[in-house]
Protein backbone atom coordinates (compact mmCIF):
# COMPACT_ATOMS: atom_id res chain seq x y z
CA UNK A 1 0.00 0.00 0.00
CA UNK A 2 1.54 3.58 -0.54
CA UNK A 3 0.75 6.56 0.91
CA UNK A 4 -1.42 7.84 -1.60
CA UNK A 5 -3.80 4.92 -0.98
CA UNK A 6 -3.58 4.32 2.52
CA UNK A 7 -6.41 6.04 4.95
CA UNK A 8 -6.91 3.46 7.85
CA UNK A 9 -4.97 1.36 9.84
CA UNK A 10 -5.96 -1.06 12.11
CA UNK A 11 -3.40 -3.54 13.75
CA UNK A 12 -3.62 -7.62 14.40
CA UNK A 13 -4.75 -8.91 17.56
CA UNK A 14 -0.84 -10.15 18.54
CA UNK A 15 0.13 -6.15 18.38
CA UNK A 16 -2.63 -5.21 21.56
CA UNK A 17 0.32 -4.19 24.01
CA UNK A 18 1.44 -6.92 26.39
CA UNK A 19 2.58 -4.18 28.88
CA UNK A 20 1.72 -0.77 29.87
CA UNK A 21 4.19 1.87 29.56
CA UNK A 22 5.14 4.22 33.00
CA UNK A 23 6.39 7.52 32.07
CA UNK A 24 7.66 8.15 35.69
CA UNK A 25 10.71 5.52 34.99
CA UNK A 26 12.00 8.18 32.06
CA UNK A 27 11.15 11.20 33.86
CA UNK A 28 14.07 13.74 33.86
CA UNK A 29 13.06 14.64 37.32
CA UNK A 30 11.15 12.60 39.17
CA UNK A 31 7.45 13.70 40.14
CA UNK A 32 6.42 14.59 43.32
CA UNK A 33 4.73 12.67 46.07
CA UNK A 34 1.17 12.26 46.70
CA UNK A 35 0.90 13.90 50.59
CA UNK A 36 -1.14 12.41 53.52
CA UNK A 37 -4.03 15.07 53.98
CA UNK A 38 -3.28 14.40 57.79
CA UNK A 39 0.48 14.81 58.40
CA UNK A 40 1.52 15.91 54.92
CA UNK A 41 3.71 13.55 54.74
CA UNK A 42 4.38 11.34 51.71
CA UNK A 43 1.66 8.82 51.05
CA UNK A 44 2.48 5.55 52.50
CA UNK A 45 0.91 2.21 50.65
CA UNK A 46 -1.39 1.48 53.79
CA UNK A 47 -3.05 5.37 53.91
CA UNK A 48 -4.80 3.69 50.36
CA UNK A 49 -5.96 0.52 50.99
CA UNK A 50 -9.68 1.56 52.12
CA UNK A 51 -10.04 3.17 49.06
CA UNK A 52 -7.86 1.07 46.59
CA UNK A 53 -7.03 -3.16 46.28
CA UNK A 54 -3.12 -3.56 46.49
CA UNK A 55 -2.46 -4.41 42.84
CA UNK A 56 -3.53 -0.51 41.86
CA UNK A 57 -1.34 0.99 44.86
CA UNK A 58 1.46 -0.80 43.80
CA UNK A 59 1.05 0.52 39.73
CA UNK A 60 0.20 3.99 41.45
CA UNK A 61 4.07 3.92 43.35
CA UNK A 62 5.68 2.19 40.85
CA UNK A 63 8.60 3.48 38.80
CA UNK A 64 8.89 0.29 36.99
CA UNK A 65 9.08 1.03 33.13
CA UNK A 66 6.99 -1.49 32.33
CA UNK A 67 4.42 -3.34 33.85
CA UNK A 68 2.82 -6.49 32.46
CA UNK A 69 -1.15 -6.50 31.59
CA UNK A 70 -2.93 -9.88 33.17
CA UNK A 71 -4.09 -11.83 30.22
CA UNK A 72 -7.42 -11.84 31.91
CA UNK A 73 -7.38 -7.93 31.41
CA UNK A 74 -5.72 -8.01 27.39
CA UNK A 75 -8.90 -11.19 26.60
CA UNK A 76 -11.58 -8.10 27.35
CA UNK A 77 -8.86 -5.68 25.42
CA UNK A 78 -9.99 -7.87 22.01
CA UNK A 79 -13.84 -6.71 22.19
CA UNK A 80 -12.28 -3.85 21.09
CA UNK A 81 -8.42 -3.38 20.76
CA UNK A 82 -6.17 -2.53 19.07
CA UNK A 83 -8.13 0.73 17.99
CA UNK A 84 -7.77 2.27 14.62
CA UNK A 85 -5.89 4.88 13.43
CA UNK A 86 -7.34 7.28 10.18
CA UNK A 87 -5.55 9.13 7.60
CA UNK A 88 -8.18 12.54 7.76
CA UNK A 89 -8.44 13.09 4.04
CA UNK A 90 -11.76 14.22 3.65
CA UNK A 91 -11.20 16.74 6.68
CA UNK A 92 -7.93 17.80 5.33
CA UNK A 93 -9.70 18.84 2.39
CA UNK A 94 -12.32 20.59 3.88
CA UNK A 95 -9.81 22.77 5.79
CA UNK A 96 -8.37 23.32 2.33
CA UNK A 97 -4.72 22.61 4.29
CA UNK A 98 -1.01 21.56 3.35
CA UNK A 99 -1.01 19.31 6.57
CA UNK A 100 -1.99 15.79 7.54
CA UNK A 101 -4.18 14.37 9.67
CA UNK A 102 -4.09 11.39 11.34
CA UNK A 103 -6.78 10.62 13.69
CA UNK A 104 -6.26 7.69 16.99
CA UNK A 105 -10.13 6.77 17.40
CA UNK A 106 -10.89 5.12 20.57
CA UNK A 107 -14.44 5.49 20.06
CA UNK A 108 -15.17 2.16 18.93
CA UNK A 109 -14.99 0.32 22.62
CA UNK A 110 -18.39 -1.13 24.04
CA UNK A 111 -19.16 2.10 26.05
CA UNK A 112 -17.45 4.45 23.14
CA UNK A 113 -14.88 5.98 24.96
CA UNK A 114 -11.53 4.91 25.81
CA UNK A 115 -12.79 4.66 29.73
CA UNK A 116 -12.57 1.38 29.33
CA UNK A 117 -9.41 0.54 28.86
CA UNK A 118 -8.57 1.64 32.83
CA UNK A 119 -12.19 0.55 33.76
CA UNK A 120 -11.11 -3.12 32.97
CA UNK A 121 -8.11 -3.45 34.81
CA UNK A 122 -9.48 -1.99 37.77
CA UNK A 123 -12.02 -3.95 38.34
CA UNK A 124 -10.06 -6.95 37.83
CA UNK A 125 -7.81 -5.95 40.57
CA UNK A 126 -10.79 -5.34 43.04
CA UNK A 127 -12.28 -8.91 41.92
CA UNK A 128 -8.95 -10.44 42.69
CA UNK A 129 -8.75 -8.58 46.45
CA UNK A 130 -12.36 -10.06 46.66
CA UNK A 131 -14.02 -6.82 46.59
CA UNK A 132 -17.85 -7.03 45.42
CA UNK A 133 -18.34 -3.54 45.07
CA UNK A 134 -17.18 -0.26 43.07
CA UNK A 135 -17.95 3.54 44.07
CA UNK A 136 -17.35 5.77 41.64
CA UNK A 137 -18.06 9.57 40.32
CA UNK A 138 -18.69 10.45 36.53
CA UNK A 139 -18.54 13.48 34.55
CA UNK A 140 -20.27 13.45 31.00
CA UNK A 141 -20.70 9.46 31.90
CA UNK A 142 -18.77 7.70 29.76
CA UNK A 143 -16.83 6.72 32.92
CA UNK A 144 -19.47 5.67 34.80
CA UNK A 145 -20.58 3.89 31.86
CA UNK A 146 -17.20 1.68 31.68
CA UNK A 147 -16.91 0.53 35.41
CA UNK A 148 -20.39 -0.30 34.87
CA UNK A 149 -19.59 -2.51 32.13
CA UNK A 150 -16.13 -3.62 33.65
CA UNK A 151 -17.93 -4.54 36.92
CA UNK A 152 -20.54 -6.91 35.27
CA UNK A 153 -17.33 -8.35 33.43
CA UNK A 154 -15.86 -9.55 36.89
CA UNK A 155 -18.94 -9.98 38.77
CA UNK A 156 -18.95 -6.93 40.67
CA UNK A 157 -21.75 -4.10 41.30
CA UNK A 158 -21.49 -0.19 40.27
CA UNK A 159 -22.52 2.50 42.23
CA UNK A 160 -22.03 5.84 40.30
CA UNK A 161 -22.39 9.65 41.33
CA UNK A 162 -23.19 11.55 38.29
CA UNK A 163 -22.45 15.10 38.16
CA UNK A 164 -26.09 16.90 38.02
CA UNK A 165 -25.64 18.70 34.87
CA UNK A 166 -24.75 15.71 32.64
CA UNK A 167 -27.23 13.64 34.70
CA UNK A 168 -30.23 16.06 33.67
CA UNK A 169 -28.44 17.39 30.31
CA UNK A 170 -27.44 13.74 29.29
CA UNK A 171 -30.25 11.00 30.36
CA UNK A 172 -29.00 8.48 27.55
CA UNK A 173 -26.03 8.41 29.32
CA UNK A 174 -27.58 7.28 32.55
CA UNK A 175 -29.58 5.03 30.64
CA UNK A 176 -26.04 3.28 29.27
CA UNK A 177 -24.57 2.96 32.69
CA UNK A 178 -27.90 1.17 33.86
CA UNK A 179 -27.65 -1.49 31.03
CA UNK A 180 -24.68 -2.49 32.06
CA UNK A 181 -26.09 -3.13 35.59
CA UNK A 182 -24.80 0.54 37.16
CA UNK A 183 -26.74 2.40 40.33
CA UNK A 184 -26.61 6.03 39.23
CA UNK A 185 -27.32 8.64 41.51
CA UNK A 186 -27.22 12.71 40.64
CA UNK A 187 -24.67 14.44 42.46
CA UNK A 188 -24.26 16.06 44.80
CA UNK A 189 -27.37 14.10 46.28
CA UNK A 190 -28.95 13.72 49.80
CA UNK A 191 -27.10 9.74 50.07
CA UNK A 192 -24.47 11.53 51.61
CA UNK A 193 -22.86 13.53 55.00
CA UNK A 194 -20.75 15.54 52.04
CA UNK A 195 -23.88 15.70 49.47
CA UNK A 196 -26.35 16.78 52.18
CA UNK A 197 -23.48 19.96 53.07
CA UNK A 198 -22.54 20.75 49.31
CA UNK A 199 -26.15 20.90 48.85
CA UNK A 200 -26.72 23.54 51.62
CA UNK A 201 -23.43 25.47 50.96
CA UNK A 202 -24.57 25.48 47.27
CA UNK A 203 -27.99 24.91 47.10
CA UNK A 204 -28.79 26.04 43.21
CA UNK A 205 -25.25 23.83 41.66
CA UNK A 206 -24.84 21.95 39.11
CA UNK A 207 -22.43 19.80 40.37
CA UNK A 208 -19.02 19.25 39.86
CA UNK A 209 -16.59 15.88 39.62
CA UNK A 210 -14.90 17.52 42.46
CA UNK A 211 -18.35 17.35 44.89
CA UNK A 212 -19.17 13.84 42.95
CA UNK A 213 -15.73 12.58 44.06
CA UNK A 214 -16.35 13.63 47.68
CA UNK A 215 -19.58 11.27 47.68
CA UNK A 216 -17.89 8.50 45.89
CA UNK A 217 -15.16 8.45 48.38
CA UNK A 218 -17.39 8.57 51.50
CA UNK A 219 -20.24 5.89 50.33
CA UNK A 220 -17.04 3.40 49.32
CA UNK A 221 -14.75 3.86 52.66
CA UNK A 222 -18.41 2.93 54.53
CA UNK A 223 -19.01 -0.47 52.86
CA UNK A 224 -15.34 -3.02 53.54
CA UNK A 225 -16.46 -5.15 50.06
CA UNK A 226 -16.49 -1.65 48.33
CA UNK A 227 -13.38 0.20 46.66
CA UNK A 228 -13.34 3.77 45.03
CA UNK A 229 -12.47 3.52 41.54
CA UNK A 230 -11.12 7.03 39.59
CA UNK A 231 -11.43 7.20 36.22
CA UNK A 232 -8.69 9.98 35.52
CA UNK A 233 -6.00 11.93 37.55
CA UNK A 234 -4.42 9.34 39.89
CA UNK A 235 -0.76 7.69 37.97
CA UNK A 236 -2.39 4.02 37.59
CA UNK A 237 -5.33 5.50 35.35
CA UNK A 238 -2.81 6.94 33.23
CA UNK A 239 -0.80 4.29 33.31
CA UNK A 240 -3.46 1.61 32.08
CA UNK A 241 -4.45 4.06 29.25
CA UNK A 242 -0.54 3.92 27.60
CA UNK A 243 -2.44 1.05 25.22
CA UNK A 244 -3.50 4.20 23.30
CA UNK A 245 0.08 5.56 22.06
CA UNK A 246 1.82 2.21 22.11
CA UNK A 247 -0.57 0.98 19.49
CA UNK A 248 -0.40 4.85 17.93
CA UNK A 249 3.16 4.17 17.06
CA UNK A 250 3.25 1.21 15.19
CA UNK A 251 0.48 2.75 13.18
CA UNK A 252 2.21 5.94 12.41
CA UNK A 253 5.39 3.40 11.81
CA UNK A 254 2.66 1.73 8.97
CA UNK A 255 1.76 5.07 7.66
CA UNK A 256 5.48 5.89 7.27
CA UNK A 257 4.91 8.83 8.80
CA UNK A 258 7.34 8.62 12.04
CA UNK A 259 7.52 10.57 14.22
CA UNK A 260 4.30 13.45 13.89
CA UNK A 261 5.29 17.16 14.54
CA UNK A 262 2.50 17.75 16.58
CA UNK A 263 -0.08 15.80 18.93
CA UNK A 264 -3.18 17.31 19.85
CA UNK A 265 -5.16 15.44 23.01
CA UNK A 266 -8.38 16.83 24.93
CA UNK A 267 -7.56 17.16 28.65
CA UNK A 268 -9.63 16.98 31.70
CA UNK A 269 -8.15 15.22 34.45
CA UNK A 270 -5.49 14.25 32.04
CA UNK A 271 -5.73 10.33 31.30
CA UNK A 272 -6.85 10.09 27.76
CA UNK A 273 -3.73 13.18 27.48
CA UNK A 274 -1.47 10.56 28.92
CA UNK A 275 -2.59 7.40 27.13
CA UNK A 276 -2.00 8.97 23.94
CA UNK A 277 1.00 11.02 24.60
CA UNK A 278 3.48 9.47 27.23
CA UNK A 279 4.54 6.66 25.32
CA UNK A 280 5.11 9.38 22.34
CA UNK A 281 6.66 11.55 25.09
CA UNK A 282 9.28 8.53 25.37
CA UNK A 283 10.18 8.59 22.16
CA UNK A 284 11.14 12.53 22.15
CA UNK A 285 12.89 11.81 25.61
CA UNK A 286 15.20 9.09 24.06
CA UNK A 287 15.88 11.50 21.04
CA UNK A 288 14.04 9.35 18.00
CA UNK A 289 11.00 12.21 18.01
CA UNK A 290 10.85 16.27 18.61
CA UNK A 291 6.91 15.89 18.93
CA UNK A 292 4.63 18.94 19.62
CA UNK A 293 2.29 17.75 22.35
CA UNK A 294 -0.89 19.77 23.49
CA UNK A 295 -3.13 19.55 25.96
CA UNK A 296 -6.60 21.01 24.61
CA UNK A 297 -8.51 21.78 27.61
CA UNK A 298 -12.07 23.85 27.72
CA UNK A 299 -12.26 27.78 28.71
CA UNK A 300 -14.51 26.65 31.16
CA UNK A 301 -11.53 24.99 33.33
CA UNK A 302 -8.50 25.93 32.00
CA UNK A 303 -6.53 24.20 34.66
CA UNK A 304 -2.92 24.08 32.98
CA UNK A 305 -3.64 27.27 31.21
CA UNK A 306 -4.99 29.46 33.71
CA UNK A 307 -4.51 27.81 37.49
CA UNK A 308 -1.88 27.17 40.07
CA UNK A 309 1.00 24.09 40.53
CA UNK A 310 0.70 23.60 43.86
CA UNK A 311 -0.65 20.33 46.65
CA UNK A 312 -4.48 20.52 46.31
CA UNK A 313 -7.82 18.18 46.90
CA UNK A 314 -8.92 15.87 44.47
CA UNK A 315 -12.66 16.50 45.43
CA UNK A 316 -14.83 19.13 46.95
CA UNK A 317 -14.69 17.96 50.27
CA UNK A 318 -11.08 17.61 50.77
CA UNK A 319 -11.28 13.76 51.58
CA UNK A 320 -8.62 12.42 48.96
CA UNK A 321 -4.41 12.77 49.24
CA UNK A 322 -2.97 15.76 48.26
CA UNK A 323 -2.03 16.32 44.71
CA UNK A 324 0.73 18.74 43.06
CA UNK A 325 -1.17 19.75 39.92
CA UNK A 326 -2.81 22.66 38.33
CA UNK A 327 -5.13 23.49 39.87
CA UNK A 328 -8.37 25.83 40.00
CA UNK A 329 -9.02 25.09 43.37
CA UNK A 330 -10.97 22.05 44.94
CA UNK A 331 -14.34 24.31 45.22
CA UNK A 332 -14.31 25.78 42.01
CA UNK A 333 -17.49 24.61 40.03
CA UNK A 334 -17.09 25.08 36.27
CA UNK A 335 -19.81 26.17 33.61
CA UNK A 336 -22.50 23.70 32.80
CA UNK A 337 -20.63 23.23 29.02
CA UNK A 338 -21.29 20.02 27.33
CA UNK A 339 -18.05 18.32 27.41
CA UNK A 340 -18.75 17.10 31.04
CA UNK A 341 -15.86 14.80 30.93
CA UNK A 342 -13.37 18.07 31.05
CA UNK A 343 -14.74 19.83 34.35
CA UNK A 344 -12.69 19.24 36.48
CA UNK A 345 -10.98 21.17 38.75
CA UNK A 346 -7.08 20.20 38.26
CA UNK A 347 -5.24 18.24 35.93
CA UNK A 348 -3.37 14.68 36.65
CA UNK A 349 -0.12 15.29 38.50
CA UNK A 350 1.75 13.31 36.15
CA UNK A 351 0.20 15.66 33.63
CA UNK A 352 0.79 18.58 35.46
CA UNK A 353 4.66 17.48 36.37
CA UNK A 354 5.63 17.28 32.51
CA UNK A 355 4.04 20.06 31.67
CA UNK A 356 5.59 22.33 34.59
CA UNK A 357 9.01 20.54 32.93
CA UNK A 358 7.88 22.15 29.79
CA UNK A 359 7.35 19.04 28.06
CA UNK A 360 4.18 19.44 26.67
CA UNK A 361 2.23 22.34 25.79
CA UNK A 362 -1.80 23.62 26.50
CA UNK A 363 -4.53 25.45 25.02
CA UNK A 364 -7.74 26.58 26.18
CA UNK A 365 -10.98 26.32 23.76
CA UNK A 366 -13.95 28.04 23.66
CA UNK A 367 -17.10 25.77 23.37
CA UNK A 368 -18.31 27.06 20.22
CA UNK A 369 -14.36 26.39 18.67
CA UNK A 370 -14.84 22.82 19.93
CA UNK A 371 -18.40 22.23 18.31
CA UNK A 372 -17.47 24.28 15.16
CA UNK A 373 -14.51 21.70 15.11
CA UNK A 374 -16.76 18.62 15.57
CA UNK A 375 -18.80 19.59 13.19
CA UNK A 376 -16.57 19.70 10.30
CA UNK A 377 -15.41 16.81 11.37
CA UNK A 378 -18.47 14.63 11.39
CA UNK A 379 -19.61 15.94 8.10
CA UNK A 380 -16.04 15.09 6.59
CA UNK A 381 -15.40 11.99 7.84
CA UNK A 382 -18.89 10.45 9.29
CA UNK A 383 -17.62 10.02 12.68
CA UNK A 384 -19.42 12.43 15.38
CA UNK A 385 -16.75 12.77 18.11
CA UNK A 386 -17.30 13.21 21.34
CA UNK A 387 -17.87 16.84 23.10
CA UNK A 388 -14.51 16.35 25.07
CA UNK A 389 -12.98 15.38 21.44
CA UNK A 390 -13.88 18.27 20.13
CA UNK A 391 -11.32 20.32 21.68
CA UNK A 392 -8.68 18.03 20.24
CA UNK A 393 -10.09 18.50 17.03
CA UNK A 394 -10.26 22.50 17.47
CA UNK A 395 -6.36 22.40 18.20
CA UNK A 396 -5.57 20.43 14.75
CA UNK A 397 -7.53 22.67 13.17
CA UNK A 398 -5.68 25.95 14.26
CA UNK A 399 -2.29 24.32 13.54
CA UNK A 400 -3.41 23.05 10.05
CA UNK A 401 -4.67 26.33 9.25
CA UNK A 402 -1.51 28.09 9.97
CA UNK A 403 0.59 25.21 7.88
CA UNK A 404 -1.52 26.50 4.92
CA UNK A 405 -0.41 29.59 5.88
CA UNK A 406 3.55 29.44 5.63
CA UNK A 407 3.16 26.39 3.05
CA UNK A 408 4.56 23.68 5.26
CA UNK A 409 3.44 20.12 5.46
CA UNK A 410 3.12 18.92 9.43
CA UNK A 411 2.09 15.66 10.00
CA UNK A 412 -0.68 16.29 12.73
CA UNK A 413 -2.17 13.59 15.35
CA UNK A 414 -5.16 13.80 16.91
CA UNK A 415 -6.75 11.57 19.61
CA UNK A 416 -10.62 10.96 19.57
CA UNK A 417 -11.10 9.63 22.60
CA UNK A 418 -14.69 8.63 22.24
CA UNK A 419 -17.83 9.17 19.91
CA UNK A 420 -20.58 11.66 20.20
CA UNK A 421 -23.83 9.49 19.43
CA UNK A 422 -24.87 10.06 23.01
CA UNK A 423 -24.11 14.02 22.94
CA UNK A 424 -26.53 14.63 19.66
CA UNK A 425 -28.46 16.82 21.61
CA UNK A 426 -25.60 19.28 22.27
CA UNK A 427 -24.86 19.35 18.97
CA UNK A 428 -28.75 20.08 17.96
CA UNK A 429 -28.18 23.24 20.08
CA UNK A 430 -25.04 24.26 18.75
CA UNK A 431 -26.47 23.81 15.26
CA UNK A 432 -29.86 25.48 15.94
CA UNK A 433 -27.44 28.53 16.74
CA UNK A 434 -28.73 28.40 20.57
CA UNK A 435 -25.36 27.24 22.13
CA UNK A 436 -23.53 29.30 24.80
CA UNK A 437 -20.35 29.76 25.01
CA UNK A 438 -17.42 29.14 28.02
Amino acid sequence: MTESTLTKVVLSEDQIPTHWYNIVADLPTPPPPHLHPGTREPLAAEDMTALFPMGLIAQEASTERWIEIPEEVRAIYRLWRPSPMYRARRFEKALGTTAKIYVKYEGASPVGSHKTNSAVPQAYYNMLEGKTRLVTETGAGQWGAALSFASEMFGLSCDVFQVRNTYEGKPYRRMQMEVFGGKVTPSPSNRTHAGRELRLKFPHTTGSLGMAISEAIEEAVKDPNASYALGSVLNHVALHQTVIGQEAILQLEAFGERPADYLFACAGGGSNLAGLSFPILRENLEGRASTKIVACEPKAAPSLTEGEYKYDFGDSSNMTPLLKMYTLGADFVPDPVHAGGLRYHGMAPLVSHCYSEGLMDAISVKQLDAFAAGVMYARAEGIIPASESCHALAGAVEQARKATEDGSSPVILVGVSGNGQLDLPAYHEFIQGKMADS
